[in-house]
């Protein structure tokens, strides 16, 4: 069994790595960390695991008890927590914040989409997972990127209210999201960075603008990217070409219509329809964020750095109501 322990467990992206944990056959939590909760029974606040788990909060844990470090930190906090574990802690490591998915000489995090780099992960310690806008939005561009046939990209992509975390803010309270639509970080979203140095790192001499509008939706999750671009190829060879790529990729499937969010939210798959109109490629790509853009596709992670078959723990189901 993987010894797992969980850093920062009180946010939806930990409460959703713990339904998951601890349902997956080769894992065990040996402890959920939370320095607010300590002490507090997992379920009083993932009030959905009531009956589930019955695990307890704590605020000091034993790090080498763990075979691998879920970090749920959020963003910014997950870099002075490596440093301080470093001389202690030698286990497995996956983040999920935006501290490590840059490449850099200061640290040996591995980039964690398995879609671009399935055979690195599975020889990595540190695993840096992708942003959910940034695995959305990669899924709609590699297969052109490995044919050498980006160019300027153009993305509007929607997102549901728990994108943006459990702390509550004046754009994520009920009134304000409910039966509304809005822009945010036009053009400058923190995700560019992530998808920009994969998309040069399978075309290395793409240096084109990613035109890119995020937008809050009045839903609670799931991600719709709409992702065009000029391609010089029928809407057959396209088709052909994602087909072609993702044959091996056990969570990404090419659909023949336009894919609604319904359809994988509470799974890890991500859904993507590909057409042609005029010189433009259309691809729309679906996916949950809270799993296939973020503890689903850690949990993915998981299963290839310790041997496992990826899709171990992850055969979910949607609803489609």
């Amino acid at each position: 069994m993987i010894k797992v322990g969980i850093i920062g467990g009180a946010g939806y992206t930990a409460g959703e790595l713990i339904r998951l944990l601890i349902n997956h056959p080769q894992a065990d939590i040996c402890f959920v960390h939370s320095s607010s909760h300590a002490g507090e029974p997992v379920y009083h606040v993932h009030q959905d695991l009531t009956g589930d788990t019955e695990l307890v909060f704590t605020g000091s844990p034993d790090y080498r008890e763990a075979d691998v470090l879920f970090l749920c930190m959020g963003h910014g906090r997950s870099k002075d927590f490596v440093e301080k574990i470093a001389a202690s802690y030698q286990g497995k490591i996956i983040d999920l914040s935006h501290d490590f998915r840059l490449h850099s000489d200061d640290h040996d995090f591995v980039y964690g989409l398995p879609e671009y780099q399935r055979e690195k992960i599975k020889e990595a310690v540190h695993i840096a997972n992708p942003g959910c806008f940034a695995t959305a939005i990669q899924m709609a561009l590699l297969p052109l990127g490995k044919q050498q046939q980006l160019a300027e990209v153009h993305v509007h992509a929607l997102t549901g209210s728990t994108g943006a975390g459990q702390a509550a803010t004046a754009t994520t309270h009920f009134s304000w999201r409910n039966n509304n639509v809005s822009v945010y970080k036009p053009f400058q979203h923190q995700h560019l960075a992530e998808i920009s140095e994969t998309l040069k790192g399978l075309q290395a001499d793409f240096s084109d603008s990613i035109n890119f509008i995020p937008m809050r939706g009045n839903f609670s999750r799931g991600i719709l990217a709409s992702v065009y671009l000029d391609v010089d190829m029928s809407e057959a060879e396209a088709v052909e070409l994602y087909k072609e790529y993702y044959k091996s990729h056990p969570f990404v499937h090419v659909v023949n219509k336009s894919p609604d969010v319904k359809l994988v939210v509470n799974t890890n798959k991500a859904l993507l329809h590909v057409e042609k109109h005029g010189d433009k490629i259309h691809v729309v790509s679906v996916i949950d964020n809270l799993l296939k853009g973020a503890s689903g596709q850690a949990v993915q992670n998981m299963n290839l750095i310790f041997g496992l078959d990826e899709t171990t723990g992850l055969q979910l189901k949607p609803s489609a109501f």
